[in-house]
C-alpha cells in the first residue's frame, strides 16, 4: 500500500491543496484557500480521502509541487523561507539534531549556522519557518476536522462512508496533536486554535502547561475512541491507536520538562508510571523488532532505513512512517535531505553505497557520536554505527569544511536487494524513496526502560531485557538469547542516554533527550555528555544559557498578535 495512499493521493490532491503564503498566526485559522471550494471538494468519500492525503502530506511535502522541473517545489506552503528548507521533517530534524553533538551543516544558508552557535533570535528565518510549518499543519488539520463534523458528514455522505470519514477525522485529530506536541517541545507555549474556533480571529496564547494538557487530553481521547483504528489495522502510512499510545509515552516521559515552573529546570510533575504504562501497551500490540538482515546489503538494524522499508519485515517495527517516493512524493526535505545532505559529492564509493548519484556535502557528525560506539565502530561490531570516514577527518576545526567530520550513512536509497532507486528526473534531480520512522518500536521499548529506571511503576527485569534485545539485534545476535558479550547486567541513566543515542541517532530525538537528561546547556564540566565540538559555536564547546531550552516566538508573529508573550532570554 506504499504508493496508493500517501504517494498517489498527495499528487492527486495538488489541485485541492492549500495556497501558499502563510505569514502570520494571526491568519492561522482562516479557512484554507482551495483552488476548488470546500463544497466542491467534500462531496463524497473520495474527496475527504484526497484532503486527508494532503493533511498527511504536510509532513512530507512543502507545497503544490507545481515546478515542472522537479515536482518538489513550487506553490510552497510557507512564505519568506527557502521552500526546500521548509519541509516538516527537515525543519524538525534540524532543530533536534543540528543543535546537538549529532550533526553539523556545511553551508552558510540563512539562519542554519545559528543552530550550532545557539545564538538564534526571534527573527531567525529557520526558527520562524519551523514555527509556521507546525502551525500550518495545525491549520490543515483544523480545516479537515471542521469539514468533518457529524452534521456535515451526515448531510454529504451516507451509510458506511460516514463511519469511514469519522475514522479519517480521528487521524486528523492525531496529526494535530502531534504538531501541538512539537510546539510544546520546541516553543513551550503558543497560539491556540482548534476546529470549533471562528475562522477569522486572533488566536489566544496558551502556556506550555496548557498545551501539554490539551495534547494529553486529545491523545487520551483517541487512545480509547472507537473511531480510531485499532493497532496494526490501518493501511501503511496511516496512524492508529498504537501511535497515540506511543505519543503518550513520549509526552509523559518528558512531563517533568514540559510542566516545569521555569523552563530548563526539569522540576515539573513526573509521569513515569504513565509513560511506562502506555509504552507497554504499544509493546504488547504486536509490533516486532526487525531481526532479518538484508543479506550483504545491510544488517537487520540497517534494513529499517532502506528504500523498501515499507515492506516486511522492516515495516513490522515501524508504528508511524512519513512516506516518500522518488517518483510521486518529492521534496528537498525528508529522507532526500538526509541522504543527499549527508553524502560527499566527490566520492563515487560513498554515493554508490547510499544509492544517490549526487551529494550535497552538507551534513556530517561530530566525534561525540562516533565515540559513543567506542571501539565497536572500528571493528564494525555494533551495526548501528555506520559512518563514512574515507576522505574525512574525525575532528572538526571548521564546520564549513565538507571534509571535516565523518559522514553518517544510516539512511540509504537502495532496496534490501541492493538496487538503487530509479530516478525519473536524473541527472538534474535525485530524490529518496526511503520512509522516515516518526515512531518505531525500539524507541517505545527504550521509553519503557527509562521510565522504570526513573522510578515509574513497571518491571525492572523486563526493562533491562528490552534494552538487551535492542543491543543483541545491533550486534547481530538472537534477540531472545542472553549473551554476556553484549548484554547489560544493570542500568544507569547515563548508560540509557548513550544507548538511546546509539539506537536513535539522526531520528530527531537528541535535543529533547539531552534536555530531559539535564545535559544540554550550562553544565559542560559535570558530565562529558553535556559538551561537544562546536556547541555554542566554539570548536571545543561552551556553556549555553538554560533559556535556550525553548526557541523564541517569531517576532513577525508577535508583531501582529499582541496576545503572544516572548520566551525568556529573547
Amino acid at each position: 500500500m506504499k504508493h496508493l495512499f500517501t504517494r498517489g493521493l498527495v499528487v492527486a490532491t495538488t489541485g485541492l491543496a492549500l495556497s501558499a503564503g502563510l505569514v502570520s498566526c494571526n491568519d492561522l485559522d482562516l479557512k484554507p484557500k482551495y483552488e476548488n471550494t470546500p463544497d466542491k471538494v467534500y462531496v463524497d468519500l473520495n474527496g475527504y480521502r484526497s484532503v486527508l492525503a494532503k493533511v498527511y502530506g504536510g509532513f512530507a511535502v512543502t507545497g503544490l509541487g507545481n515546478d515542472n522541473a522537479n515536482g518538489a517545489a513550487g506553490g510552497g506552503d510557507i512564505a519568506d523561507i527557502d521552500e526546500g528548507t521548509s519541509d516538516y521533517i527537515r525543519q524538525l530534524w534540524s532543530a533536534q539534531e543540528l543543535t546537538t553533538d549529532e550533526a553539523v551543516w556545511t553551508w552558510p544558508d540563512p539562519g542554519v549556522q545559528d543552530w550550532h552557535n545557539m545564538n538564534w533570535t526571534a527573527s531567525n528565518v529557520v526558527v520562524r519557518g519551523l514555527y509556521y510549518r507546525l502551525y500550518y499543519e495545525i491549520a490543515l488539520c483544523n480545516e479537515f476536522i471542521r469539514e468533518s463534523s457529524d452534521d456535515k458528514l451526515n448531510s454529504r455522505l451516507s451509510g458506511a462512508d460516514v463511519a469511514t470519514a469519522k475514522r479519517y477525522r480521528a487521524e486528523a485529530r492525531f496529526l494535530r496533536a502531534v504538531a501541538y506536541s512539537h510546539v510544546v517541545d520546541l516553543y513551550g507555549g503558543g497560539p491556540f486554535v482548534i476546529d470549533t474556533d471562528p475562522t477569522a480571529y486572533t488566536p489566544p496564547y496558551r502556556t506550555r502547561q496548557q498545551l501539554f494538557e490539551y495534547v494529553e487530553q486529545e491523545l487520551l481521547a483517541l487512545a480509547s475512541s472507537p473511531e480510531f483504528a485499532e493497532p496494526r489495522t490501518n493501511e501503511y502510512g496511516r496512524v492508529d491507536k498504537a501511535a497515540a499510545w506511543a505519543m503518550l509515552s513520549r509526552l509523559y516521559l518528558n512531563a517533568n520538562v514540559y510542566t516545569a515552573s521555569v523552563p530548563g529546570q526539569n522540576n515539573g510533575t513526573a509521569r513515569y508510571t504513565d509513560a511506562a504504562r502506555y509504552a507497554k501497551q504499544v509493546i504488547d500490540a504486536g509490533y516486532t523488532l526487525n531481526t532479518t538482515a538484508a543479506g550483504t546489503v545491510s544488517s537487520a538494524y540497517g534494513r529499517l532505513f532502506l528504500a523498501d522499508n515499507h515492506t516486511a519485515p522492516a515495516r513490522n517495527e515501524v508504528i508511524w512512517p512519513v512516506t516518500f517516493d522518488a517518483a510521486n512524493t518529492r521534496s528537498f526535505g525528508g529522507t532526500s535531505f538526509l541522504i543527499n545532505g549527508s553524502t560527499g559529492s566527490g566520492s563515487t564509493g560513498w554515493k554508490n553505497y547510499v544509492g544517490m548519484p549526487s551529494g550535497w556535502d552538507g551534513l556530517r557528525t561530530t566525534r561525540n557520536l562516533v565515540d559513543v560506539f567506542g571501539a565497536d565502530t572500528a571493528r564494525g561490531r555494533d551495526s548501528r554505527g555506520r559512518f563514512w570516514a574515507q576522505g574525512q577527518t574525525l575532528d572538526i576545526d571548521d564546520v564549513t569544511k565538507k571534509e571535516q567530520g565523518y559522514g553518517v550513512v544510516k539512511y540509504r536509497n537502495v532496496t534490501s536487494s541492493g538496487t538503487a532507486i530509479a530516478q525519473p528526473l536524473a541527472p538534474a534531480f535525485y530524490f529518496a524513496s526511503t520512509d522516515f520512522p516518526m515512531i518505531r518500536l525500539a524507541e517505545v521499548m527504550l521509553n519503557y526502560t527509562e521510565a522504570v529506571q526513573r522510578g515509574g511503576t513497571g518491571d525492572a527485569g523486563l526493562a533491562l531485557g528490552y534494552v538487551n534485545q535492542i543491543r543483541r539485534r545491533a550486534y547481530n545476535k538472537p534477540i531472545n538469547t542472553p549473551d554476556a558479550s553484549v548484554d547489560f547486567t544493570s542500568l544507569t541513566l547515563d548508560r540509557l542516554l548513550d544507548e538511546r543515542q546509539r539506537e536513535l541517532h539522526w531520528e530527531g530525538f537528541r535535543r529533547s533527550d539531552l534536555i530531559r537528561f539535564d545535559n544540554m546547556f550550562t553544565r559542560v564540566t559535570t558530565n562529558p555528555r553535556s559538551n561537544w565540538p562546536f556547541k555554542g559555536g566554539s570548536r571545543t564547546g561552551r556553556a549555553v544559557a538554560d533559556t535556550r531550552v525553548l526557541f523564541p516566538i517569531p517576532a513577525s508573529d508577535r508583531a501582529v498578535n499582541p496576545a503572544l508573550p516572548q520566551n525568556d532570554g529573547y
